[in-house]
């Protein structure tokens, strides 16, 4: 499995200026603790898939690895294969003139993080998490059971139906960042009954997609949340350049049959096929407006522009912003109201940044680096706002082409 690069021994000396001319789709080296890997034909086999790895390519990957793997030393021995030397030792740690100091600092605060125990999880946080759930759901069934299927008990039903898919969805998403559990394959396994058995959806799709996000959030052709173009267009930038595996399918799909054989075996007695339908549709609607409102106040009046090559901390604080904390705001938003934390940290349990928070704030202010908190009413008002910046944008580069 680790097959990929040419050498064994990593014994030659390496220039930035080289590795940088190793970023095509067929070549592709990186470099980790300053130690060079050719991942060329590995990115092929590589478990969060090809794009997300391959977006470091010709670059320092290390706080991204460092971010993305819980189980470390049992990452590092399929790197080994993929060796094939290190930087010289002229040459900087970081490439790109990437800011050294913030990156030996911010290393530095995740050493303190992990030896407080802030990626310790506590089970009895997510039992409950997932107990509040399975209550909904029945609650939801016990509403039309008791009162019938009138238009009150139906919207009654649906809200509390789209509330539980809206909370599933944070809960897939602590399971994705393997943030629960220390190892990785329970992780995966949770990850696949929530998202697939509880809220119908595809775990491998989850993965591939929103990972690149978290290697490379708001950079365009990197971040799929914001290659939109086909569609609409974001930012400030976006607006005036658009007028210049199988075996996971069938295991996914086999998670996405479960959820809906379950959900019309309960709901078809009292609605019909249709009728069934119709609510799972509406739920739909209702679900896709939390989630898209929720995810979004933190990114898209964010900076959203093409790769420039930050230090992971300036990168991350340049596409994330919090919202306010408050037990609302926590659970509304499944602790993503702390975005620039999950952000940094995606391997943290989510109930733990909080604790987090004050020392990366205090971090970016030694370094100039802005730490934005809104209100959760600013962090909706500045997505409306955003979004007809880049409108105006648009219509003024349209008028004057």
């Amino acid at each position: 499995m680790g097959g990929g690069g040419q050498h064994c021994q990593g014994s030659r000396l390496y220039t930035w200026t080289e590795v940088q001319q190793h970023c095509q789709r067929s070549d592709q080296w990186l470099v980790i603790d300053r130690k060079v890997y050719d991942i060329s034909e590995w990115v092929k086999r590589h478990p969060g898939g090809h794009r997300v790895i391959g977006h470091y390519a010709g670059e320092d990957a290390t706080d991204a690895f460092v971010a993305f793997h819980p189980e470390l030393d049992f990452v590092r021995k399929f790197l080994k294969p993929l060796l094939i030397g290190e930087l010289d030792p002229s040459e900087p740690c970081q490439d790109h003139q990437k800011n050294a100091a913030v990156t030996k600092d911010f290393r530095a605060l995740r050493e303190v993080l992990e030896r407080e125990g802030l990626f310790r999880t506590s089970p009895l946080f997510f039992c409950l998490y997932l107990g509040h759930l399975l209550v909904l759901e029945m609650l939801a069934l016990l509403v039309l059971w008791h009162w019938g299927t009138g238009w009150i008990p139906t919207l009654l039903c649906a809200v509390i139906l789209t509330t539980s898919q809206a909370q599933a969805g944070w809960l897939q998403h602590d399971f994705g960042h393997l943030s629960v559990f220390r190892k990785s394959f329970w992780n995966h396994l949770l990850h696949k009954f929530v998202i697939g058995h509880l809220k119908g959806a595809s775990a491998s799709w989850w993965n591939h997609l929103h990972f690149q996000h978290h290697a490379k959030p708001n950079i365009f052709g990197k971040d799929p949340d914001v290659n939109t173009q086909h569609a609409f267009v974001i930012g400030s930038i976006q607006p005036i350049e658009v007028l210049i595996s199988f075996t996971d399918f069938y295991f996914d799909l086999a998670w996405w049959f479960s959820f809906y054989a379950r959900f019309f075996y309960s709901y078809i007695p009292f609605y019909g096929v249709f009728g069934s339908l119709a609510l799972i549709s509406f739920i739909r609607f209702l679900e896709s407006h939390w989630f898209v409102w929720v995810t979004q106040m933190n990114h898209i009046p964010m900076e959203i522009d093409h790769e420039k090559h930050q230090d992971w901390l300036t990168m991350q604080l340049s596409a994330t912003c919090n919202i306010e904390q408050s037990f609302f705001n926590d659970w509304f938003s499944g602790h993503l109201n702390f975005q620039i934390e999950h952000h940094l940290f995606p391997t943290m349990p989510r109930h733990n940044y909080w604790k987090a928070a004050p020392m990366v704030r205090a971090l970016c202010e030694k370094h100039g680096v802005r730490y934005q908190v809104k209100s959760l009413w600013q962090g909706f008002t500045d997505i409306v706002g955003s979004l007809k910046k880049s409108g105006d944008l648009w219509l003024d580069a349209y008028l004057h082409k």
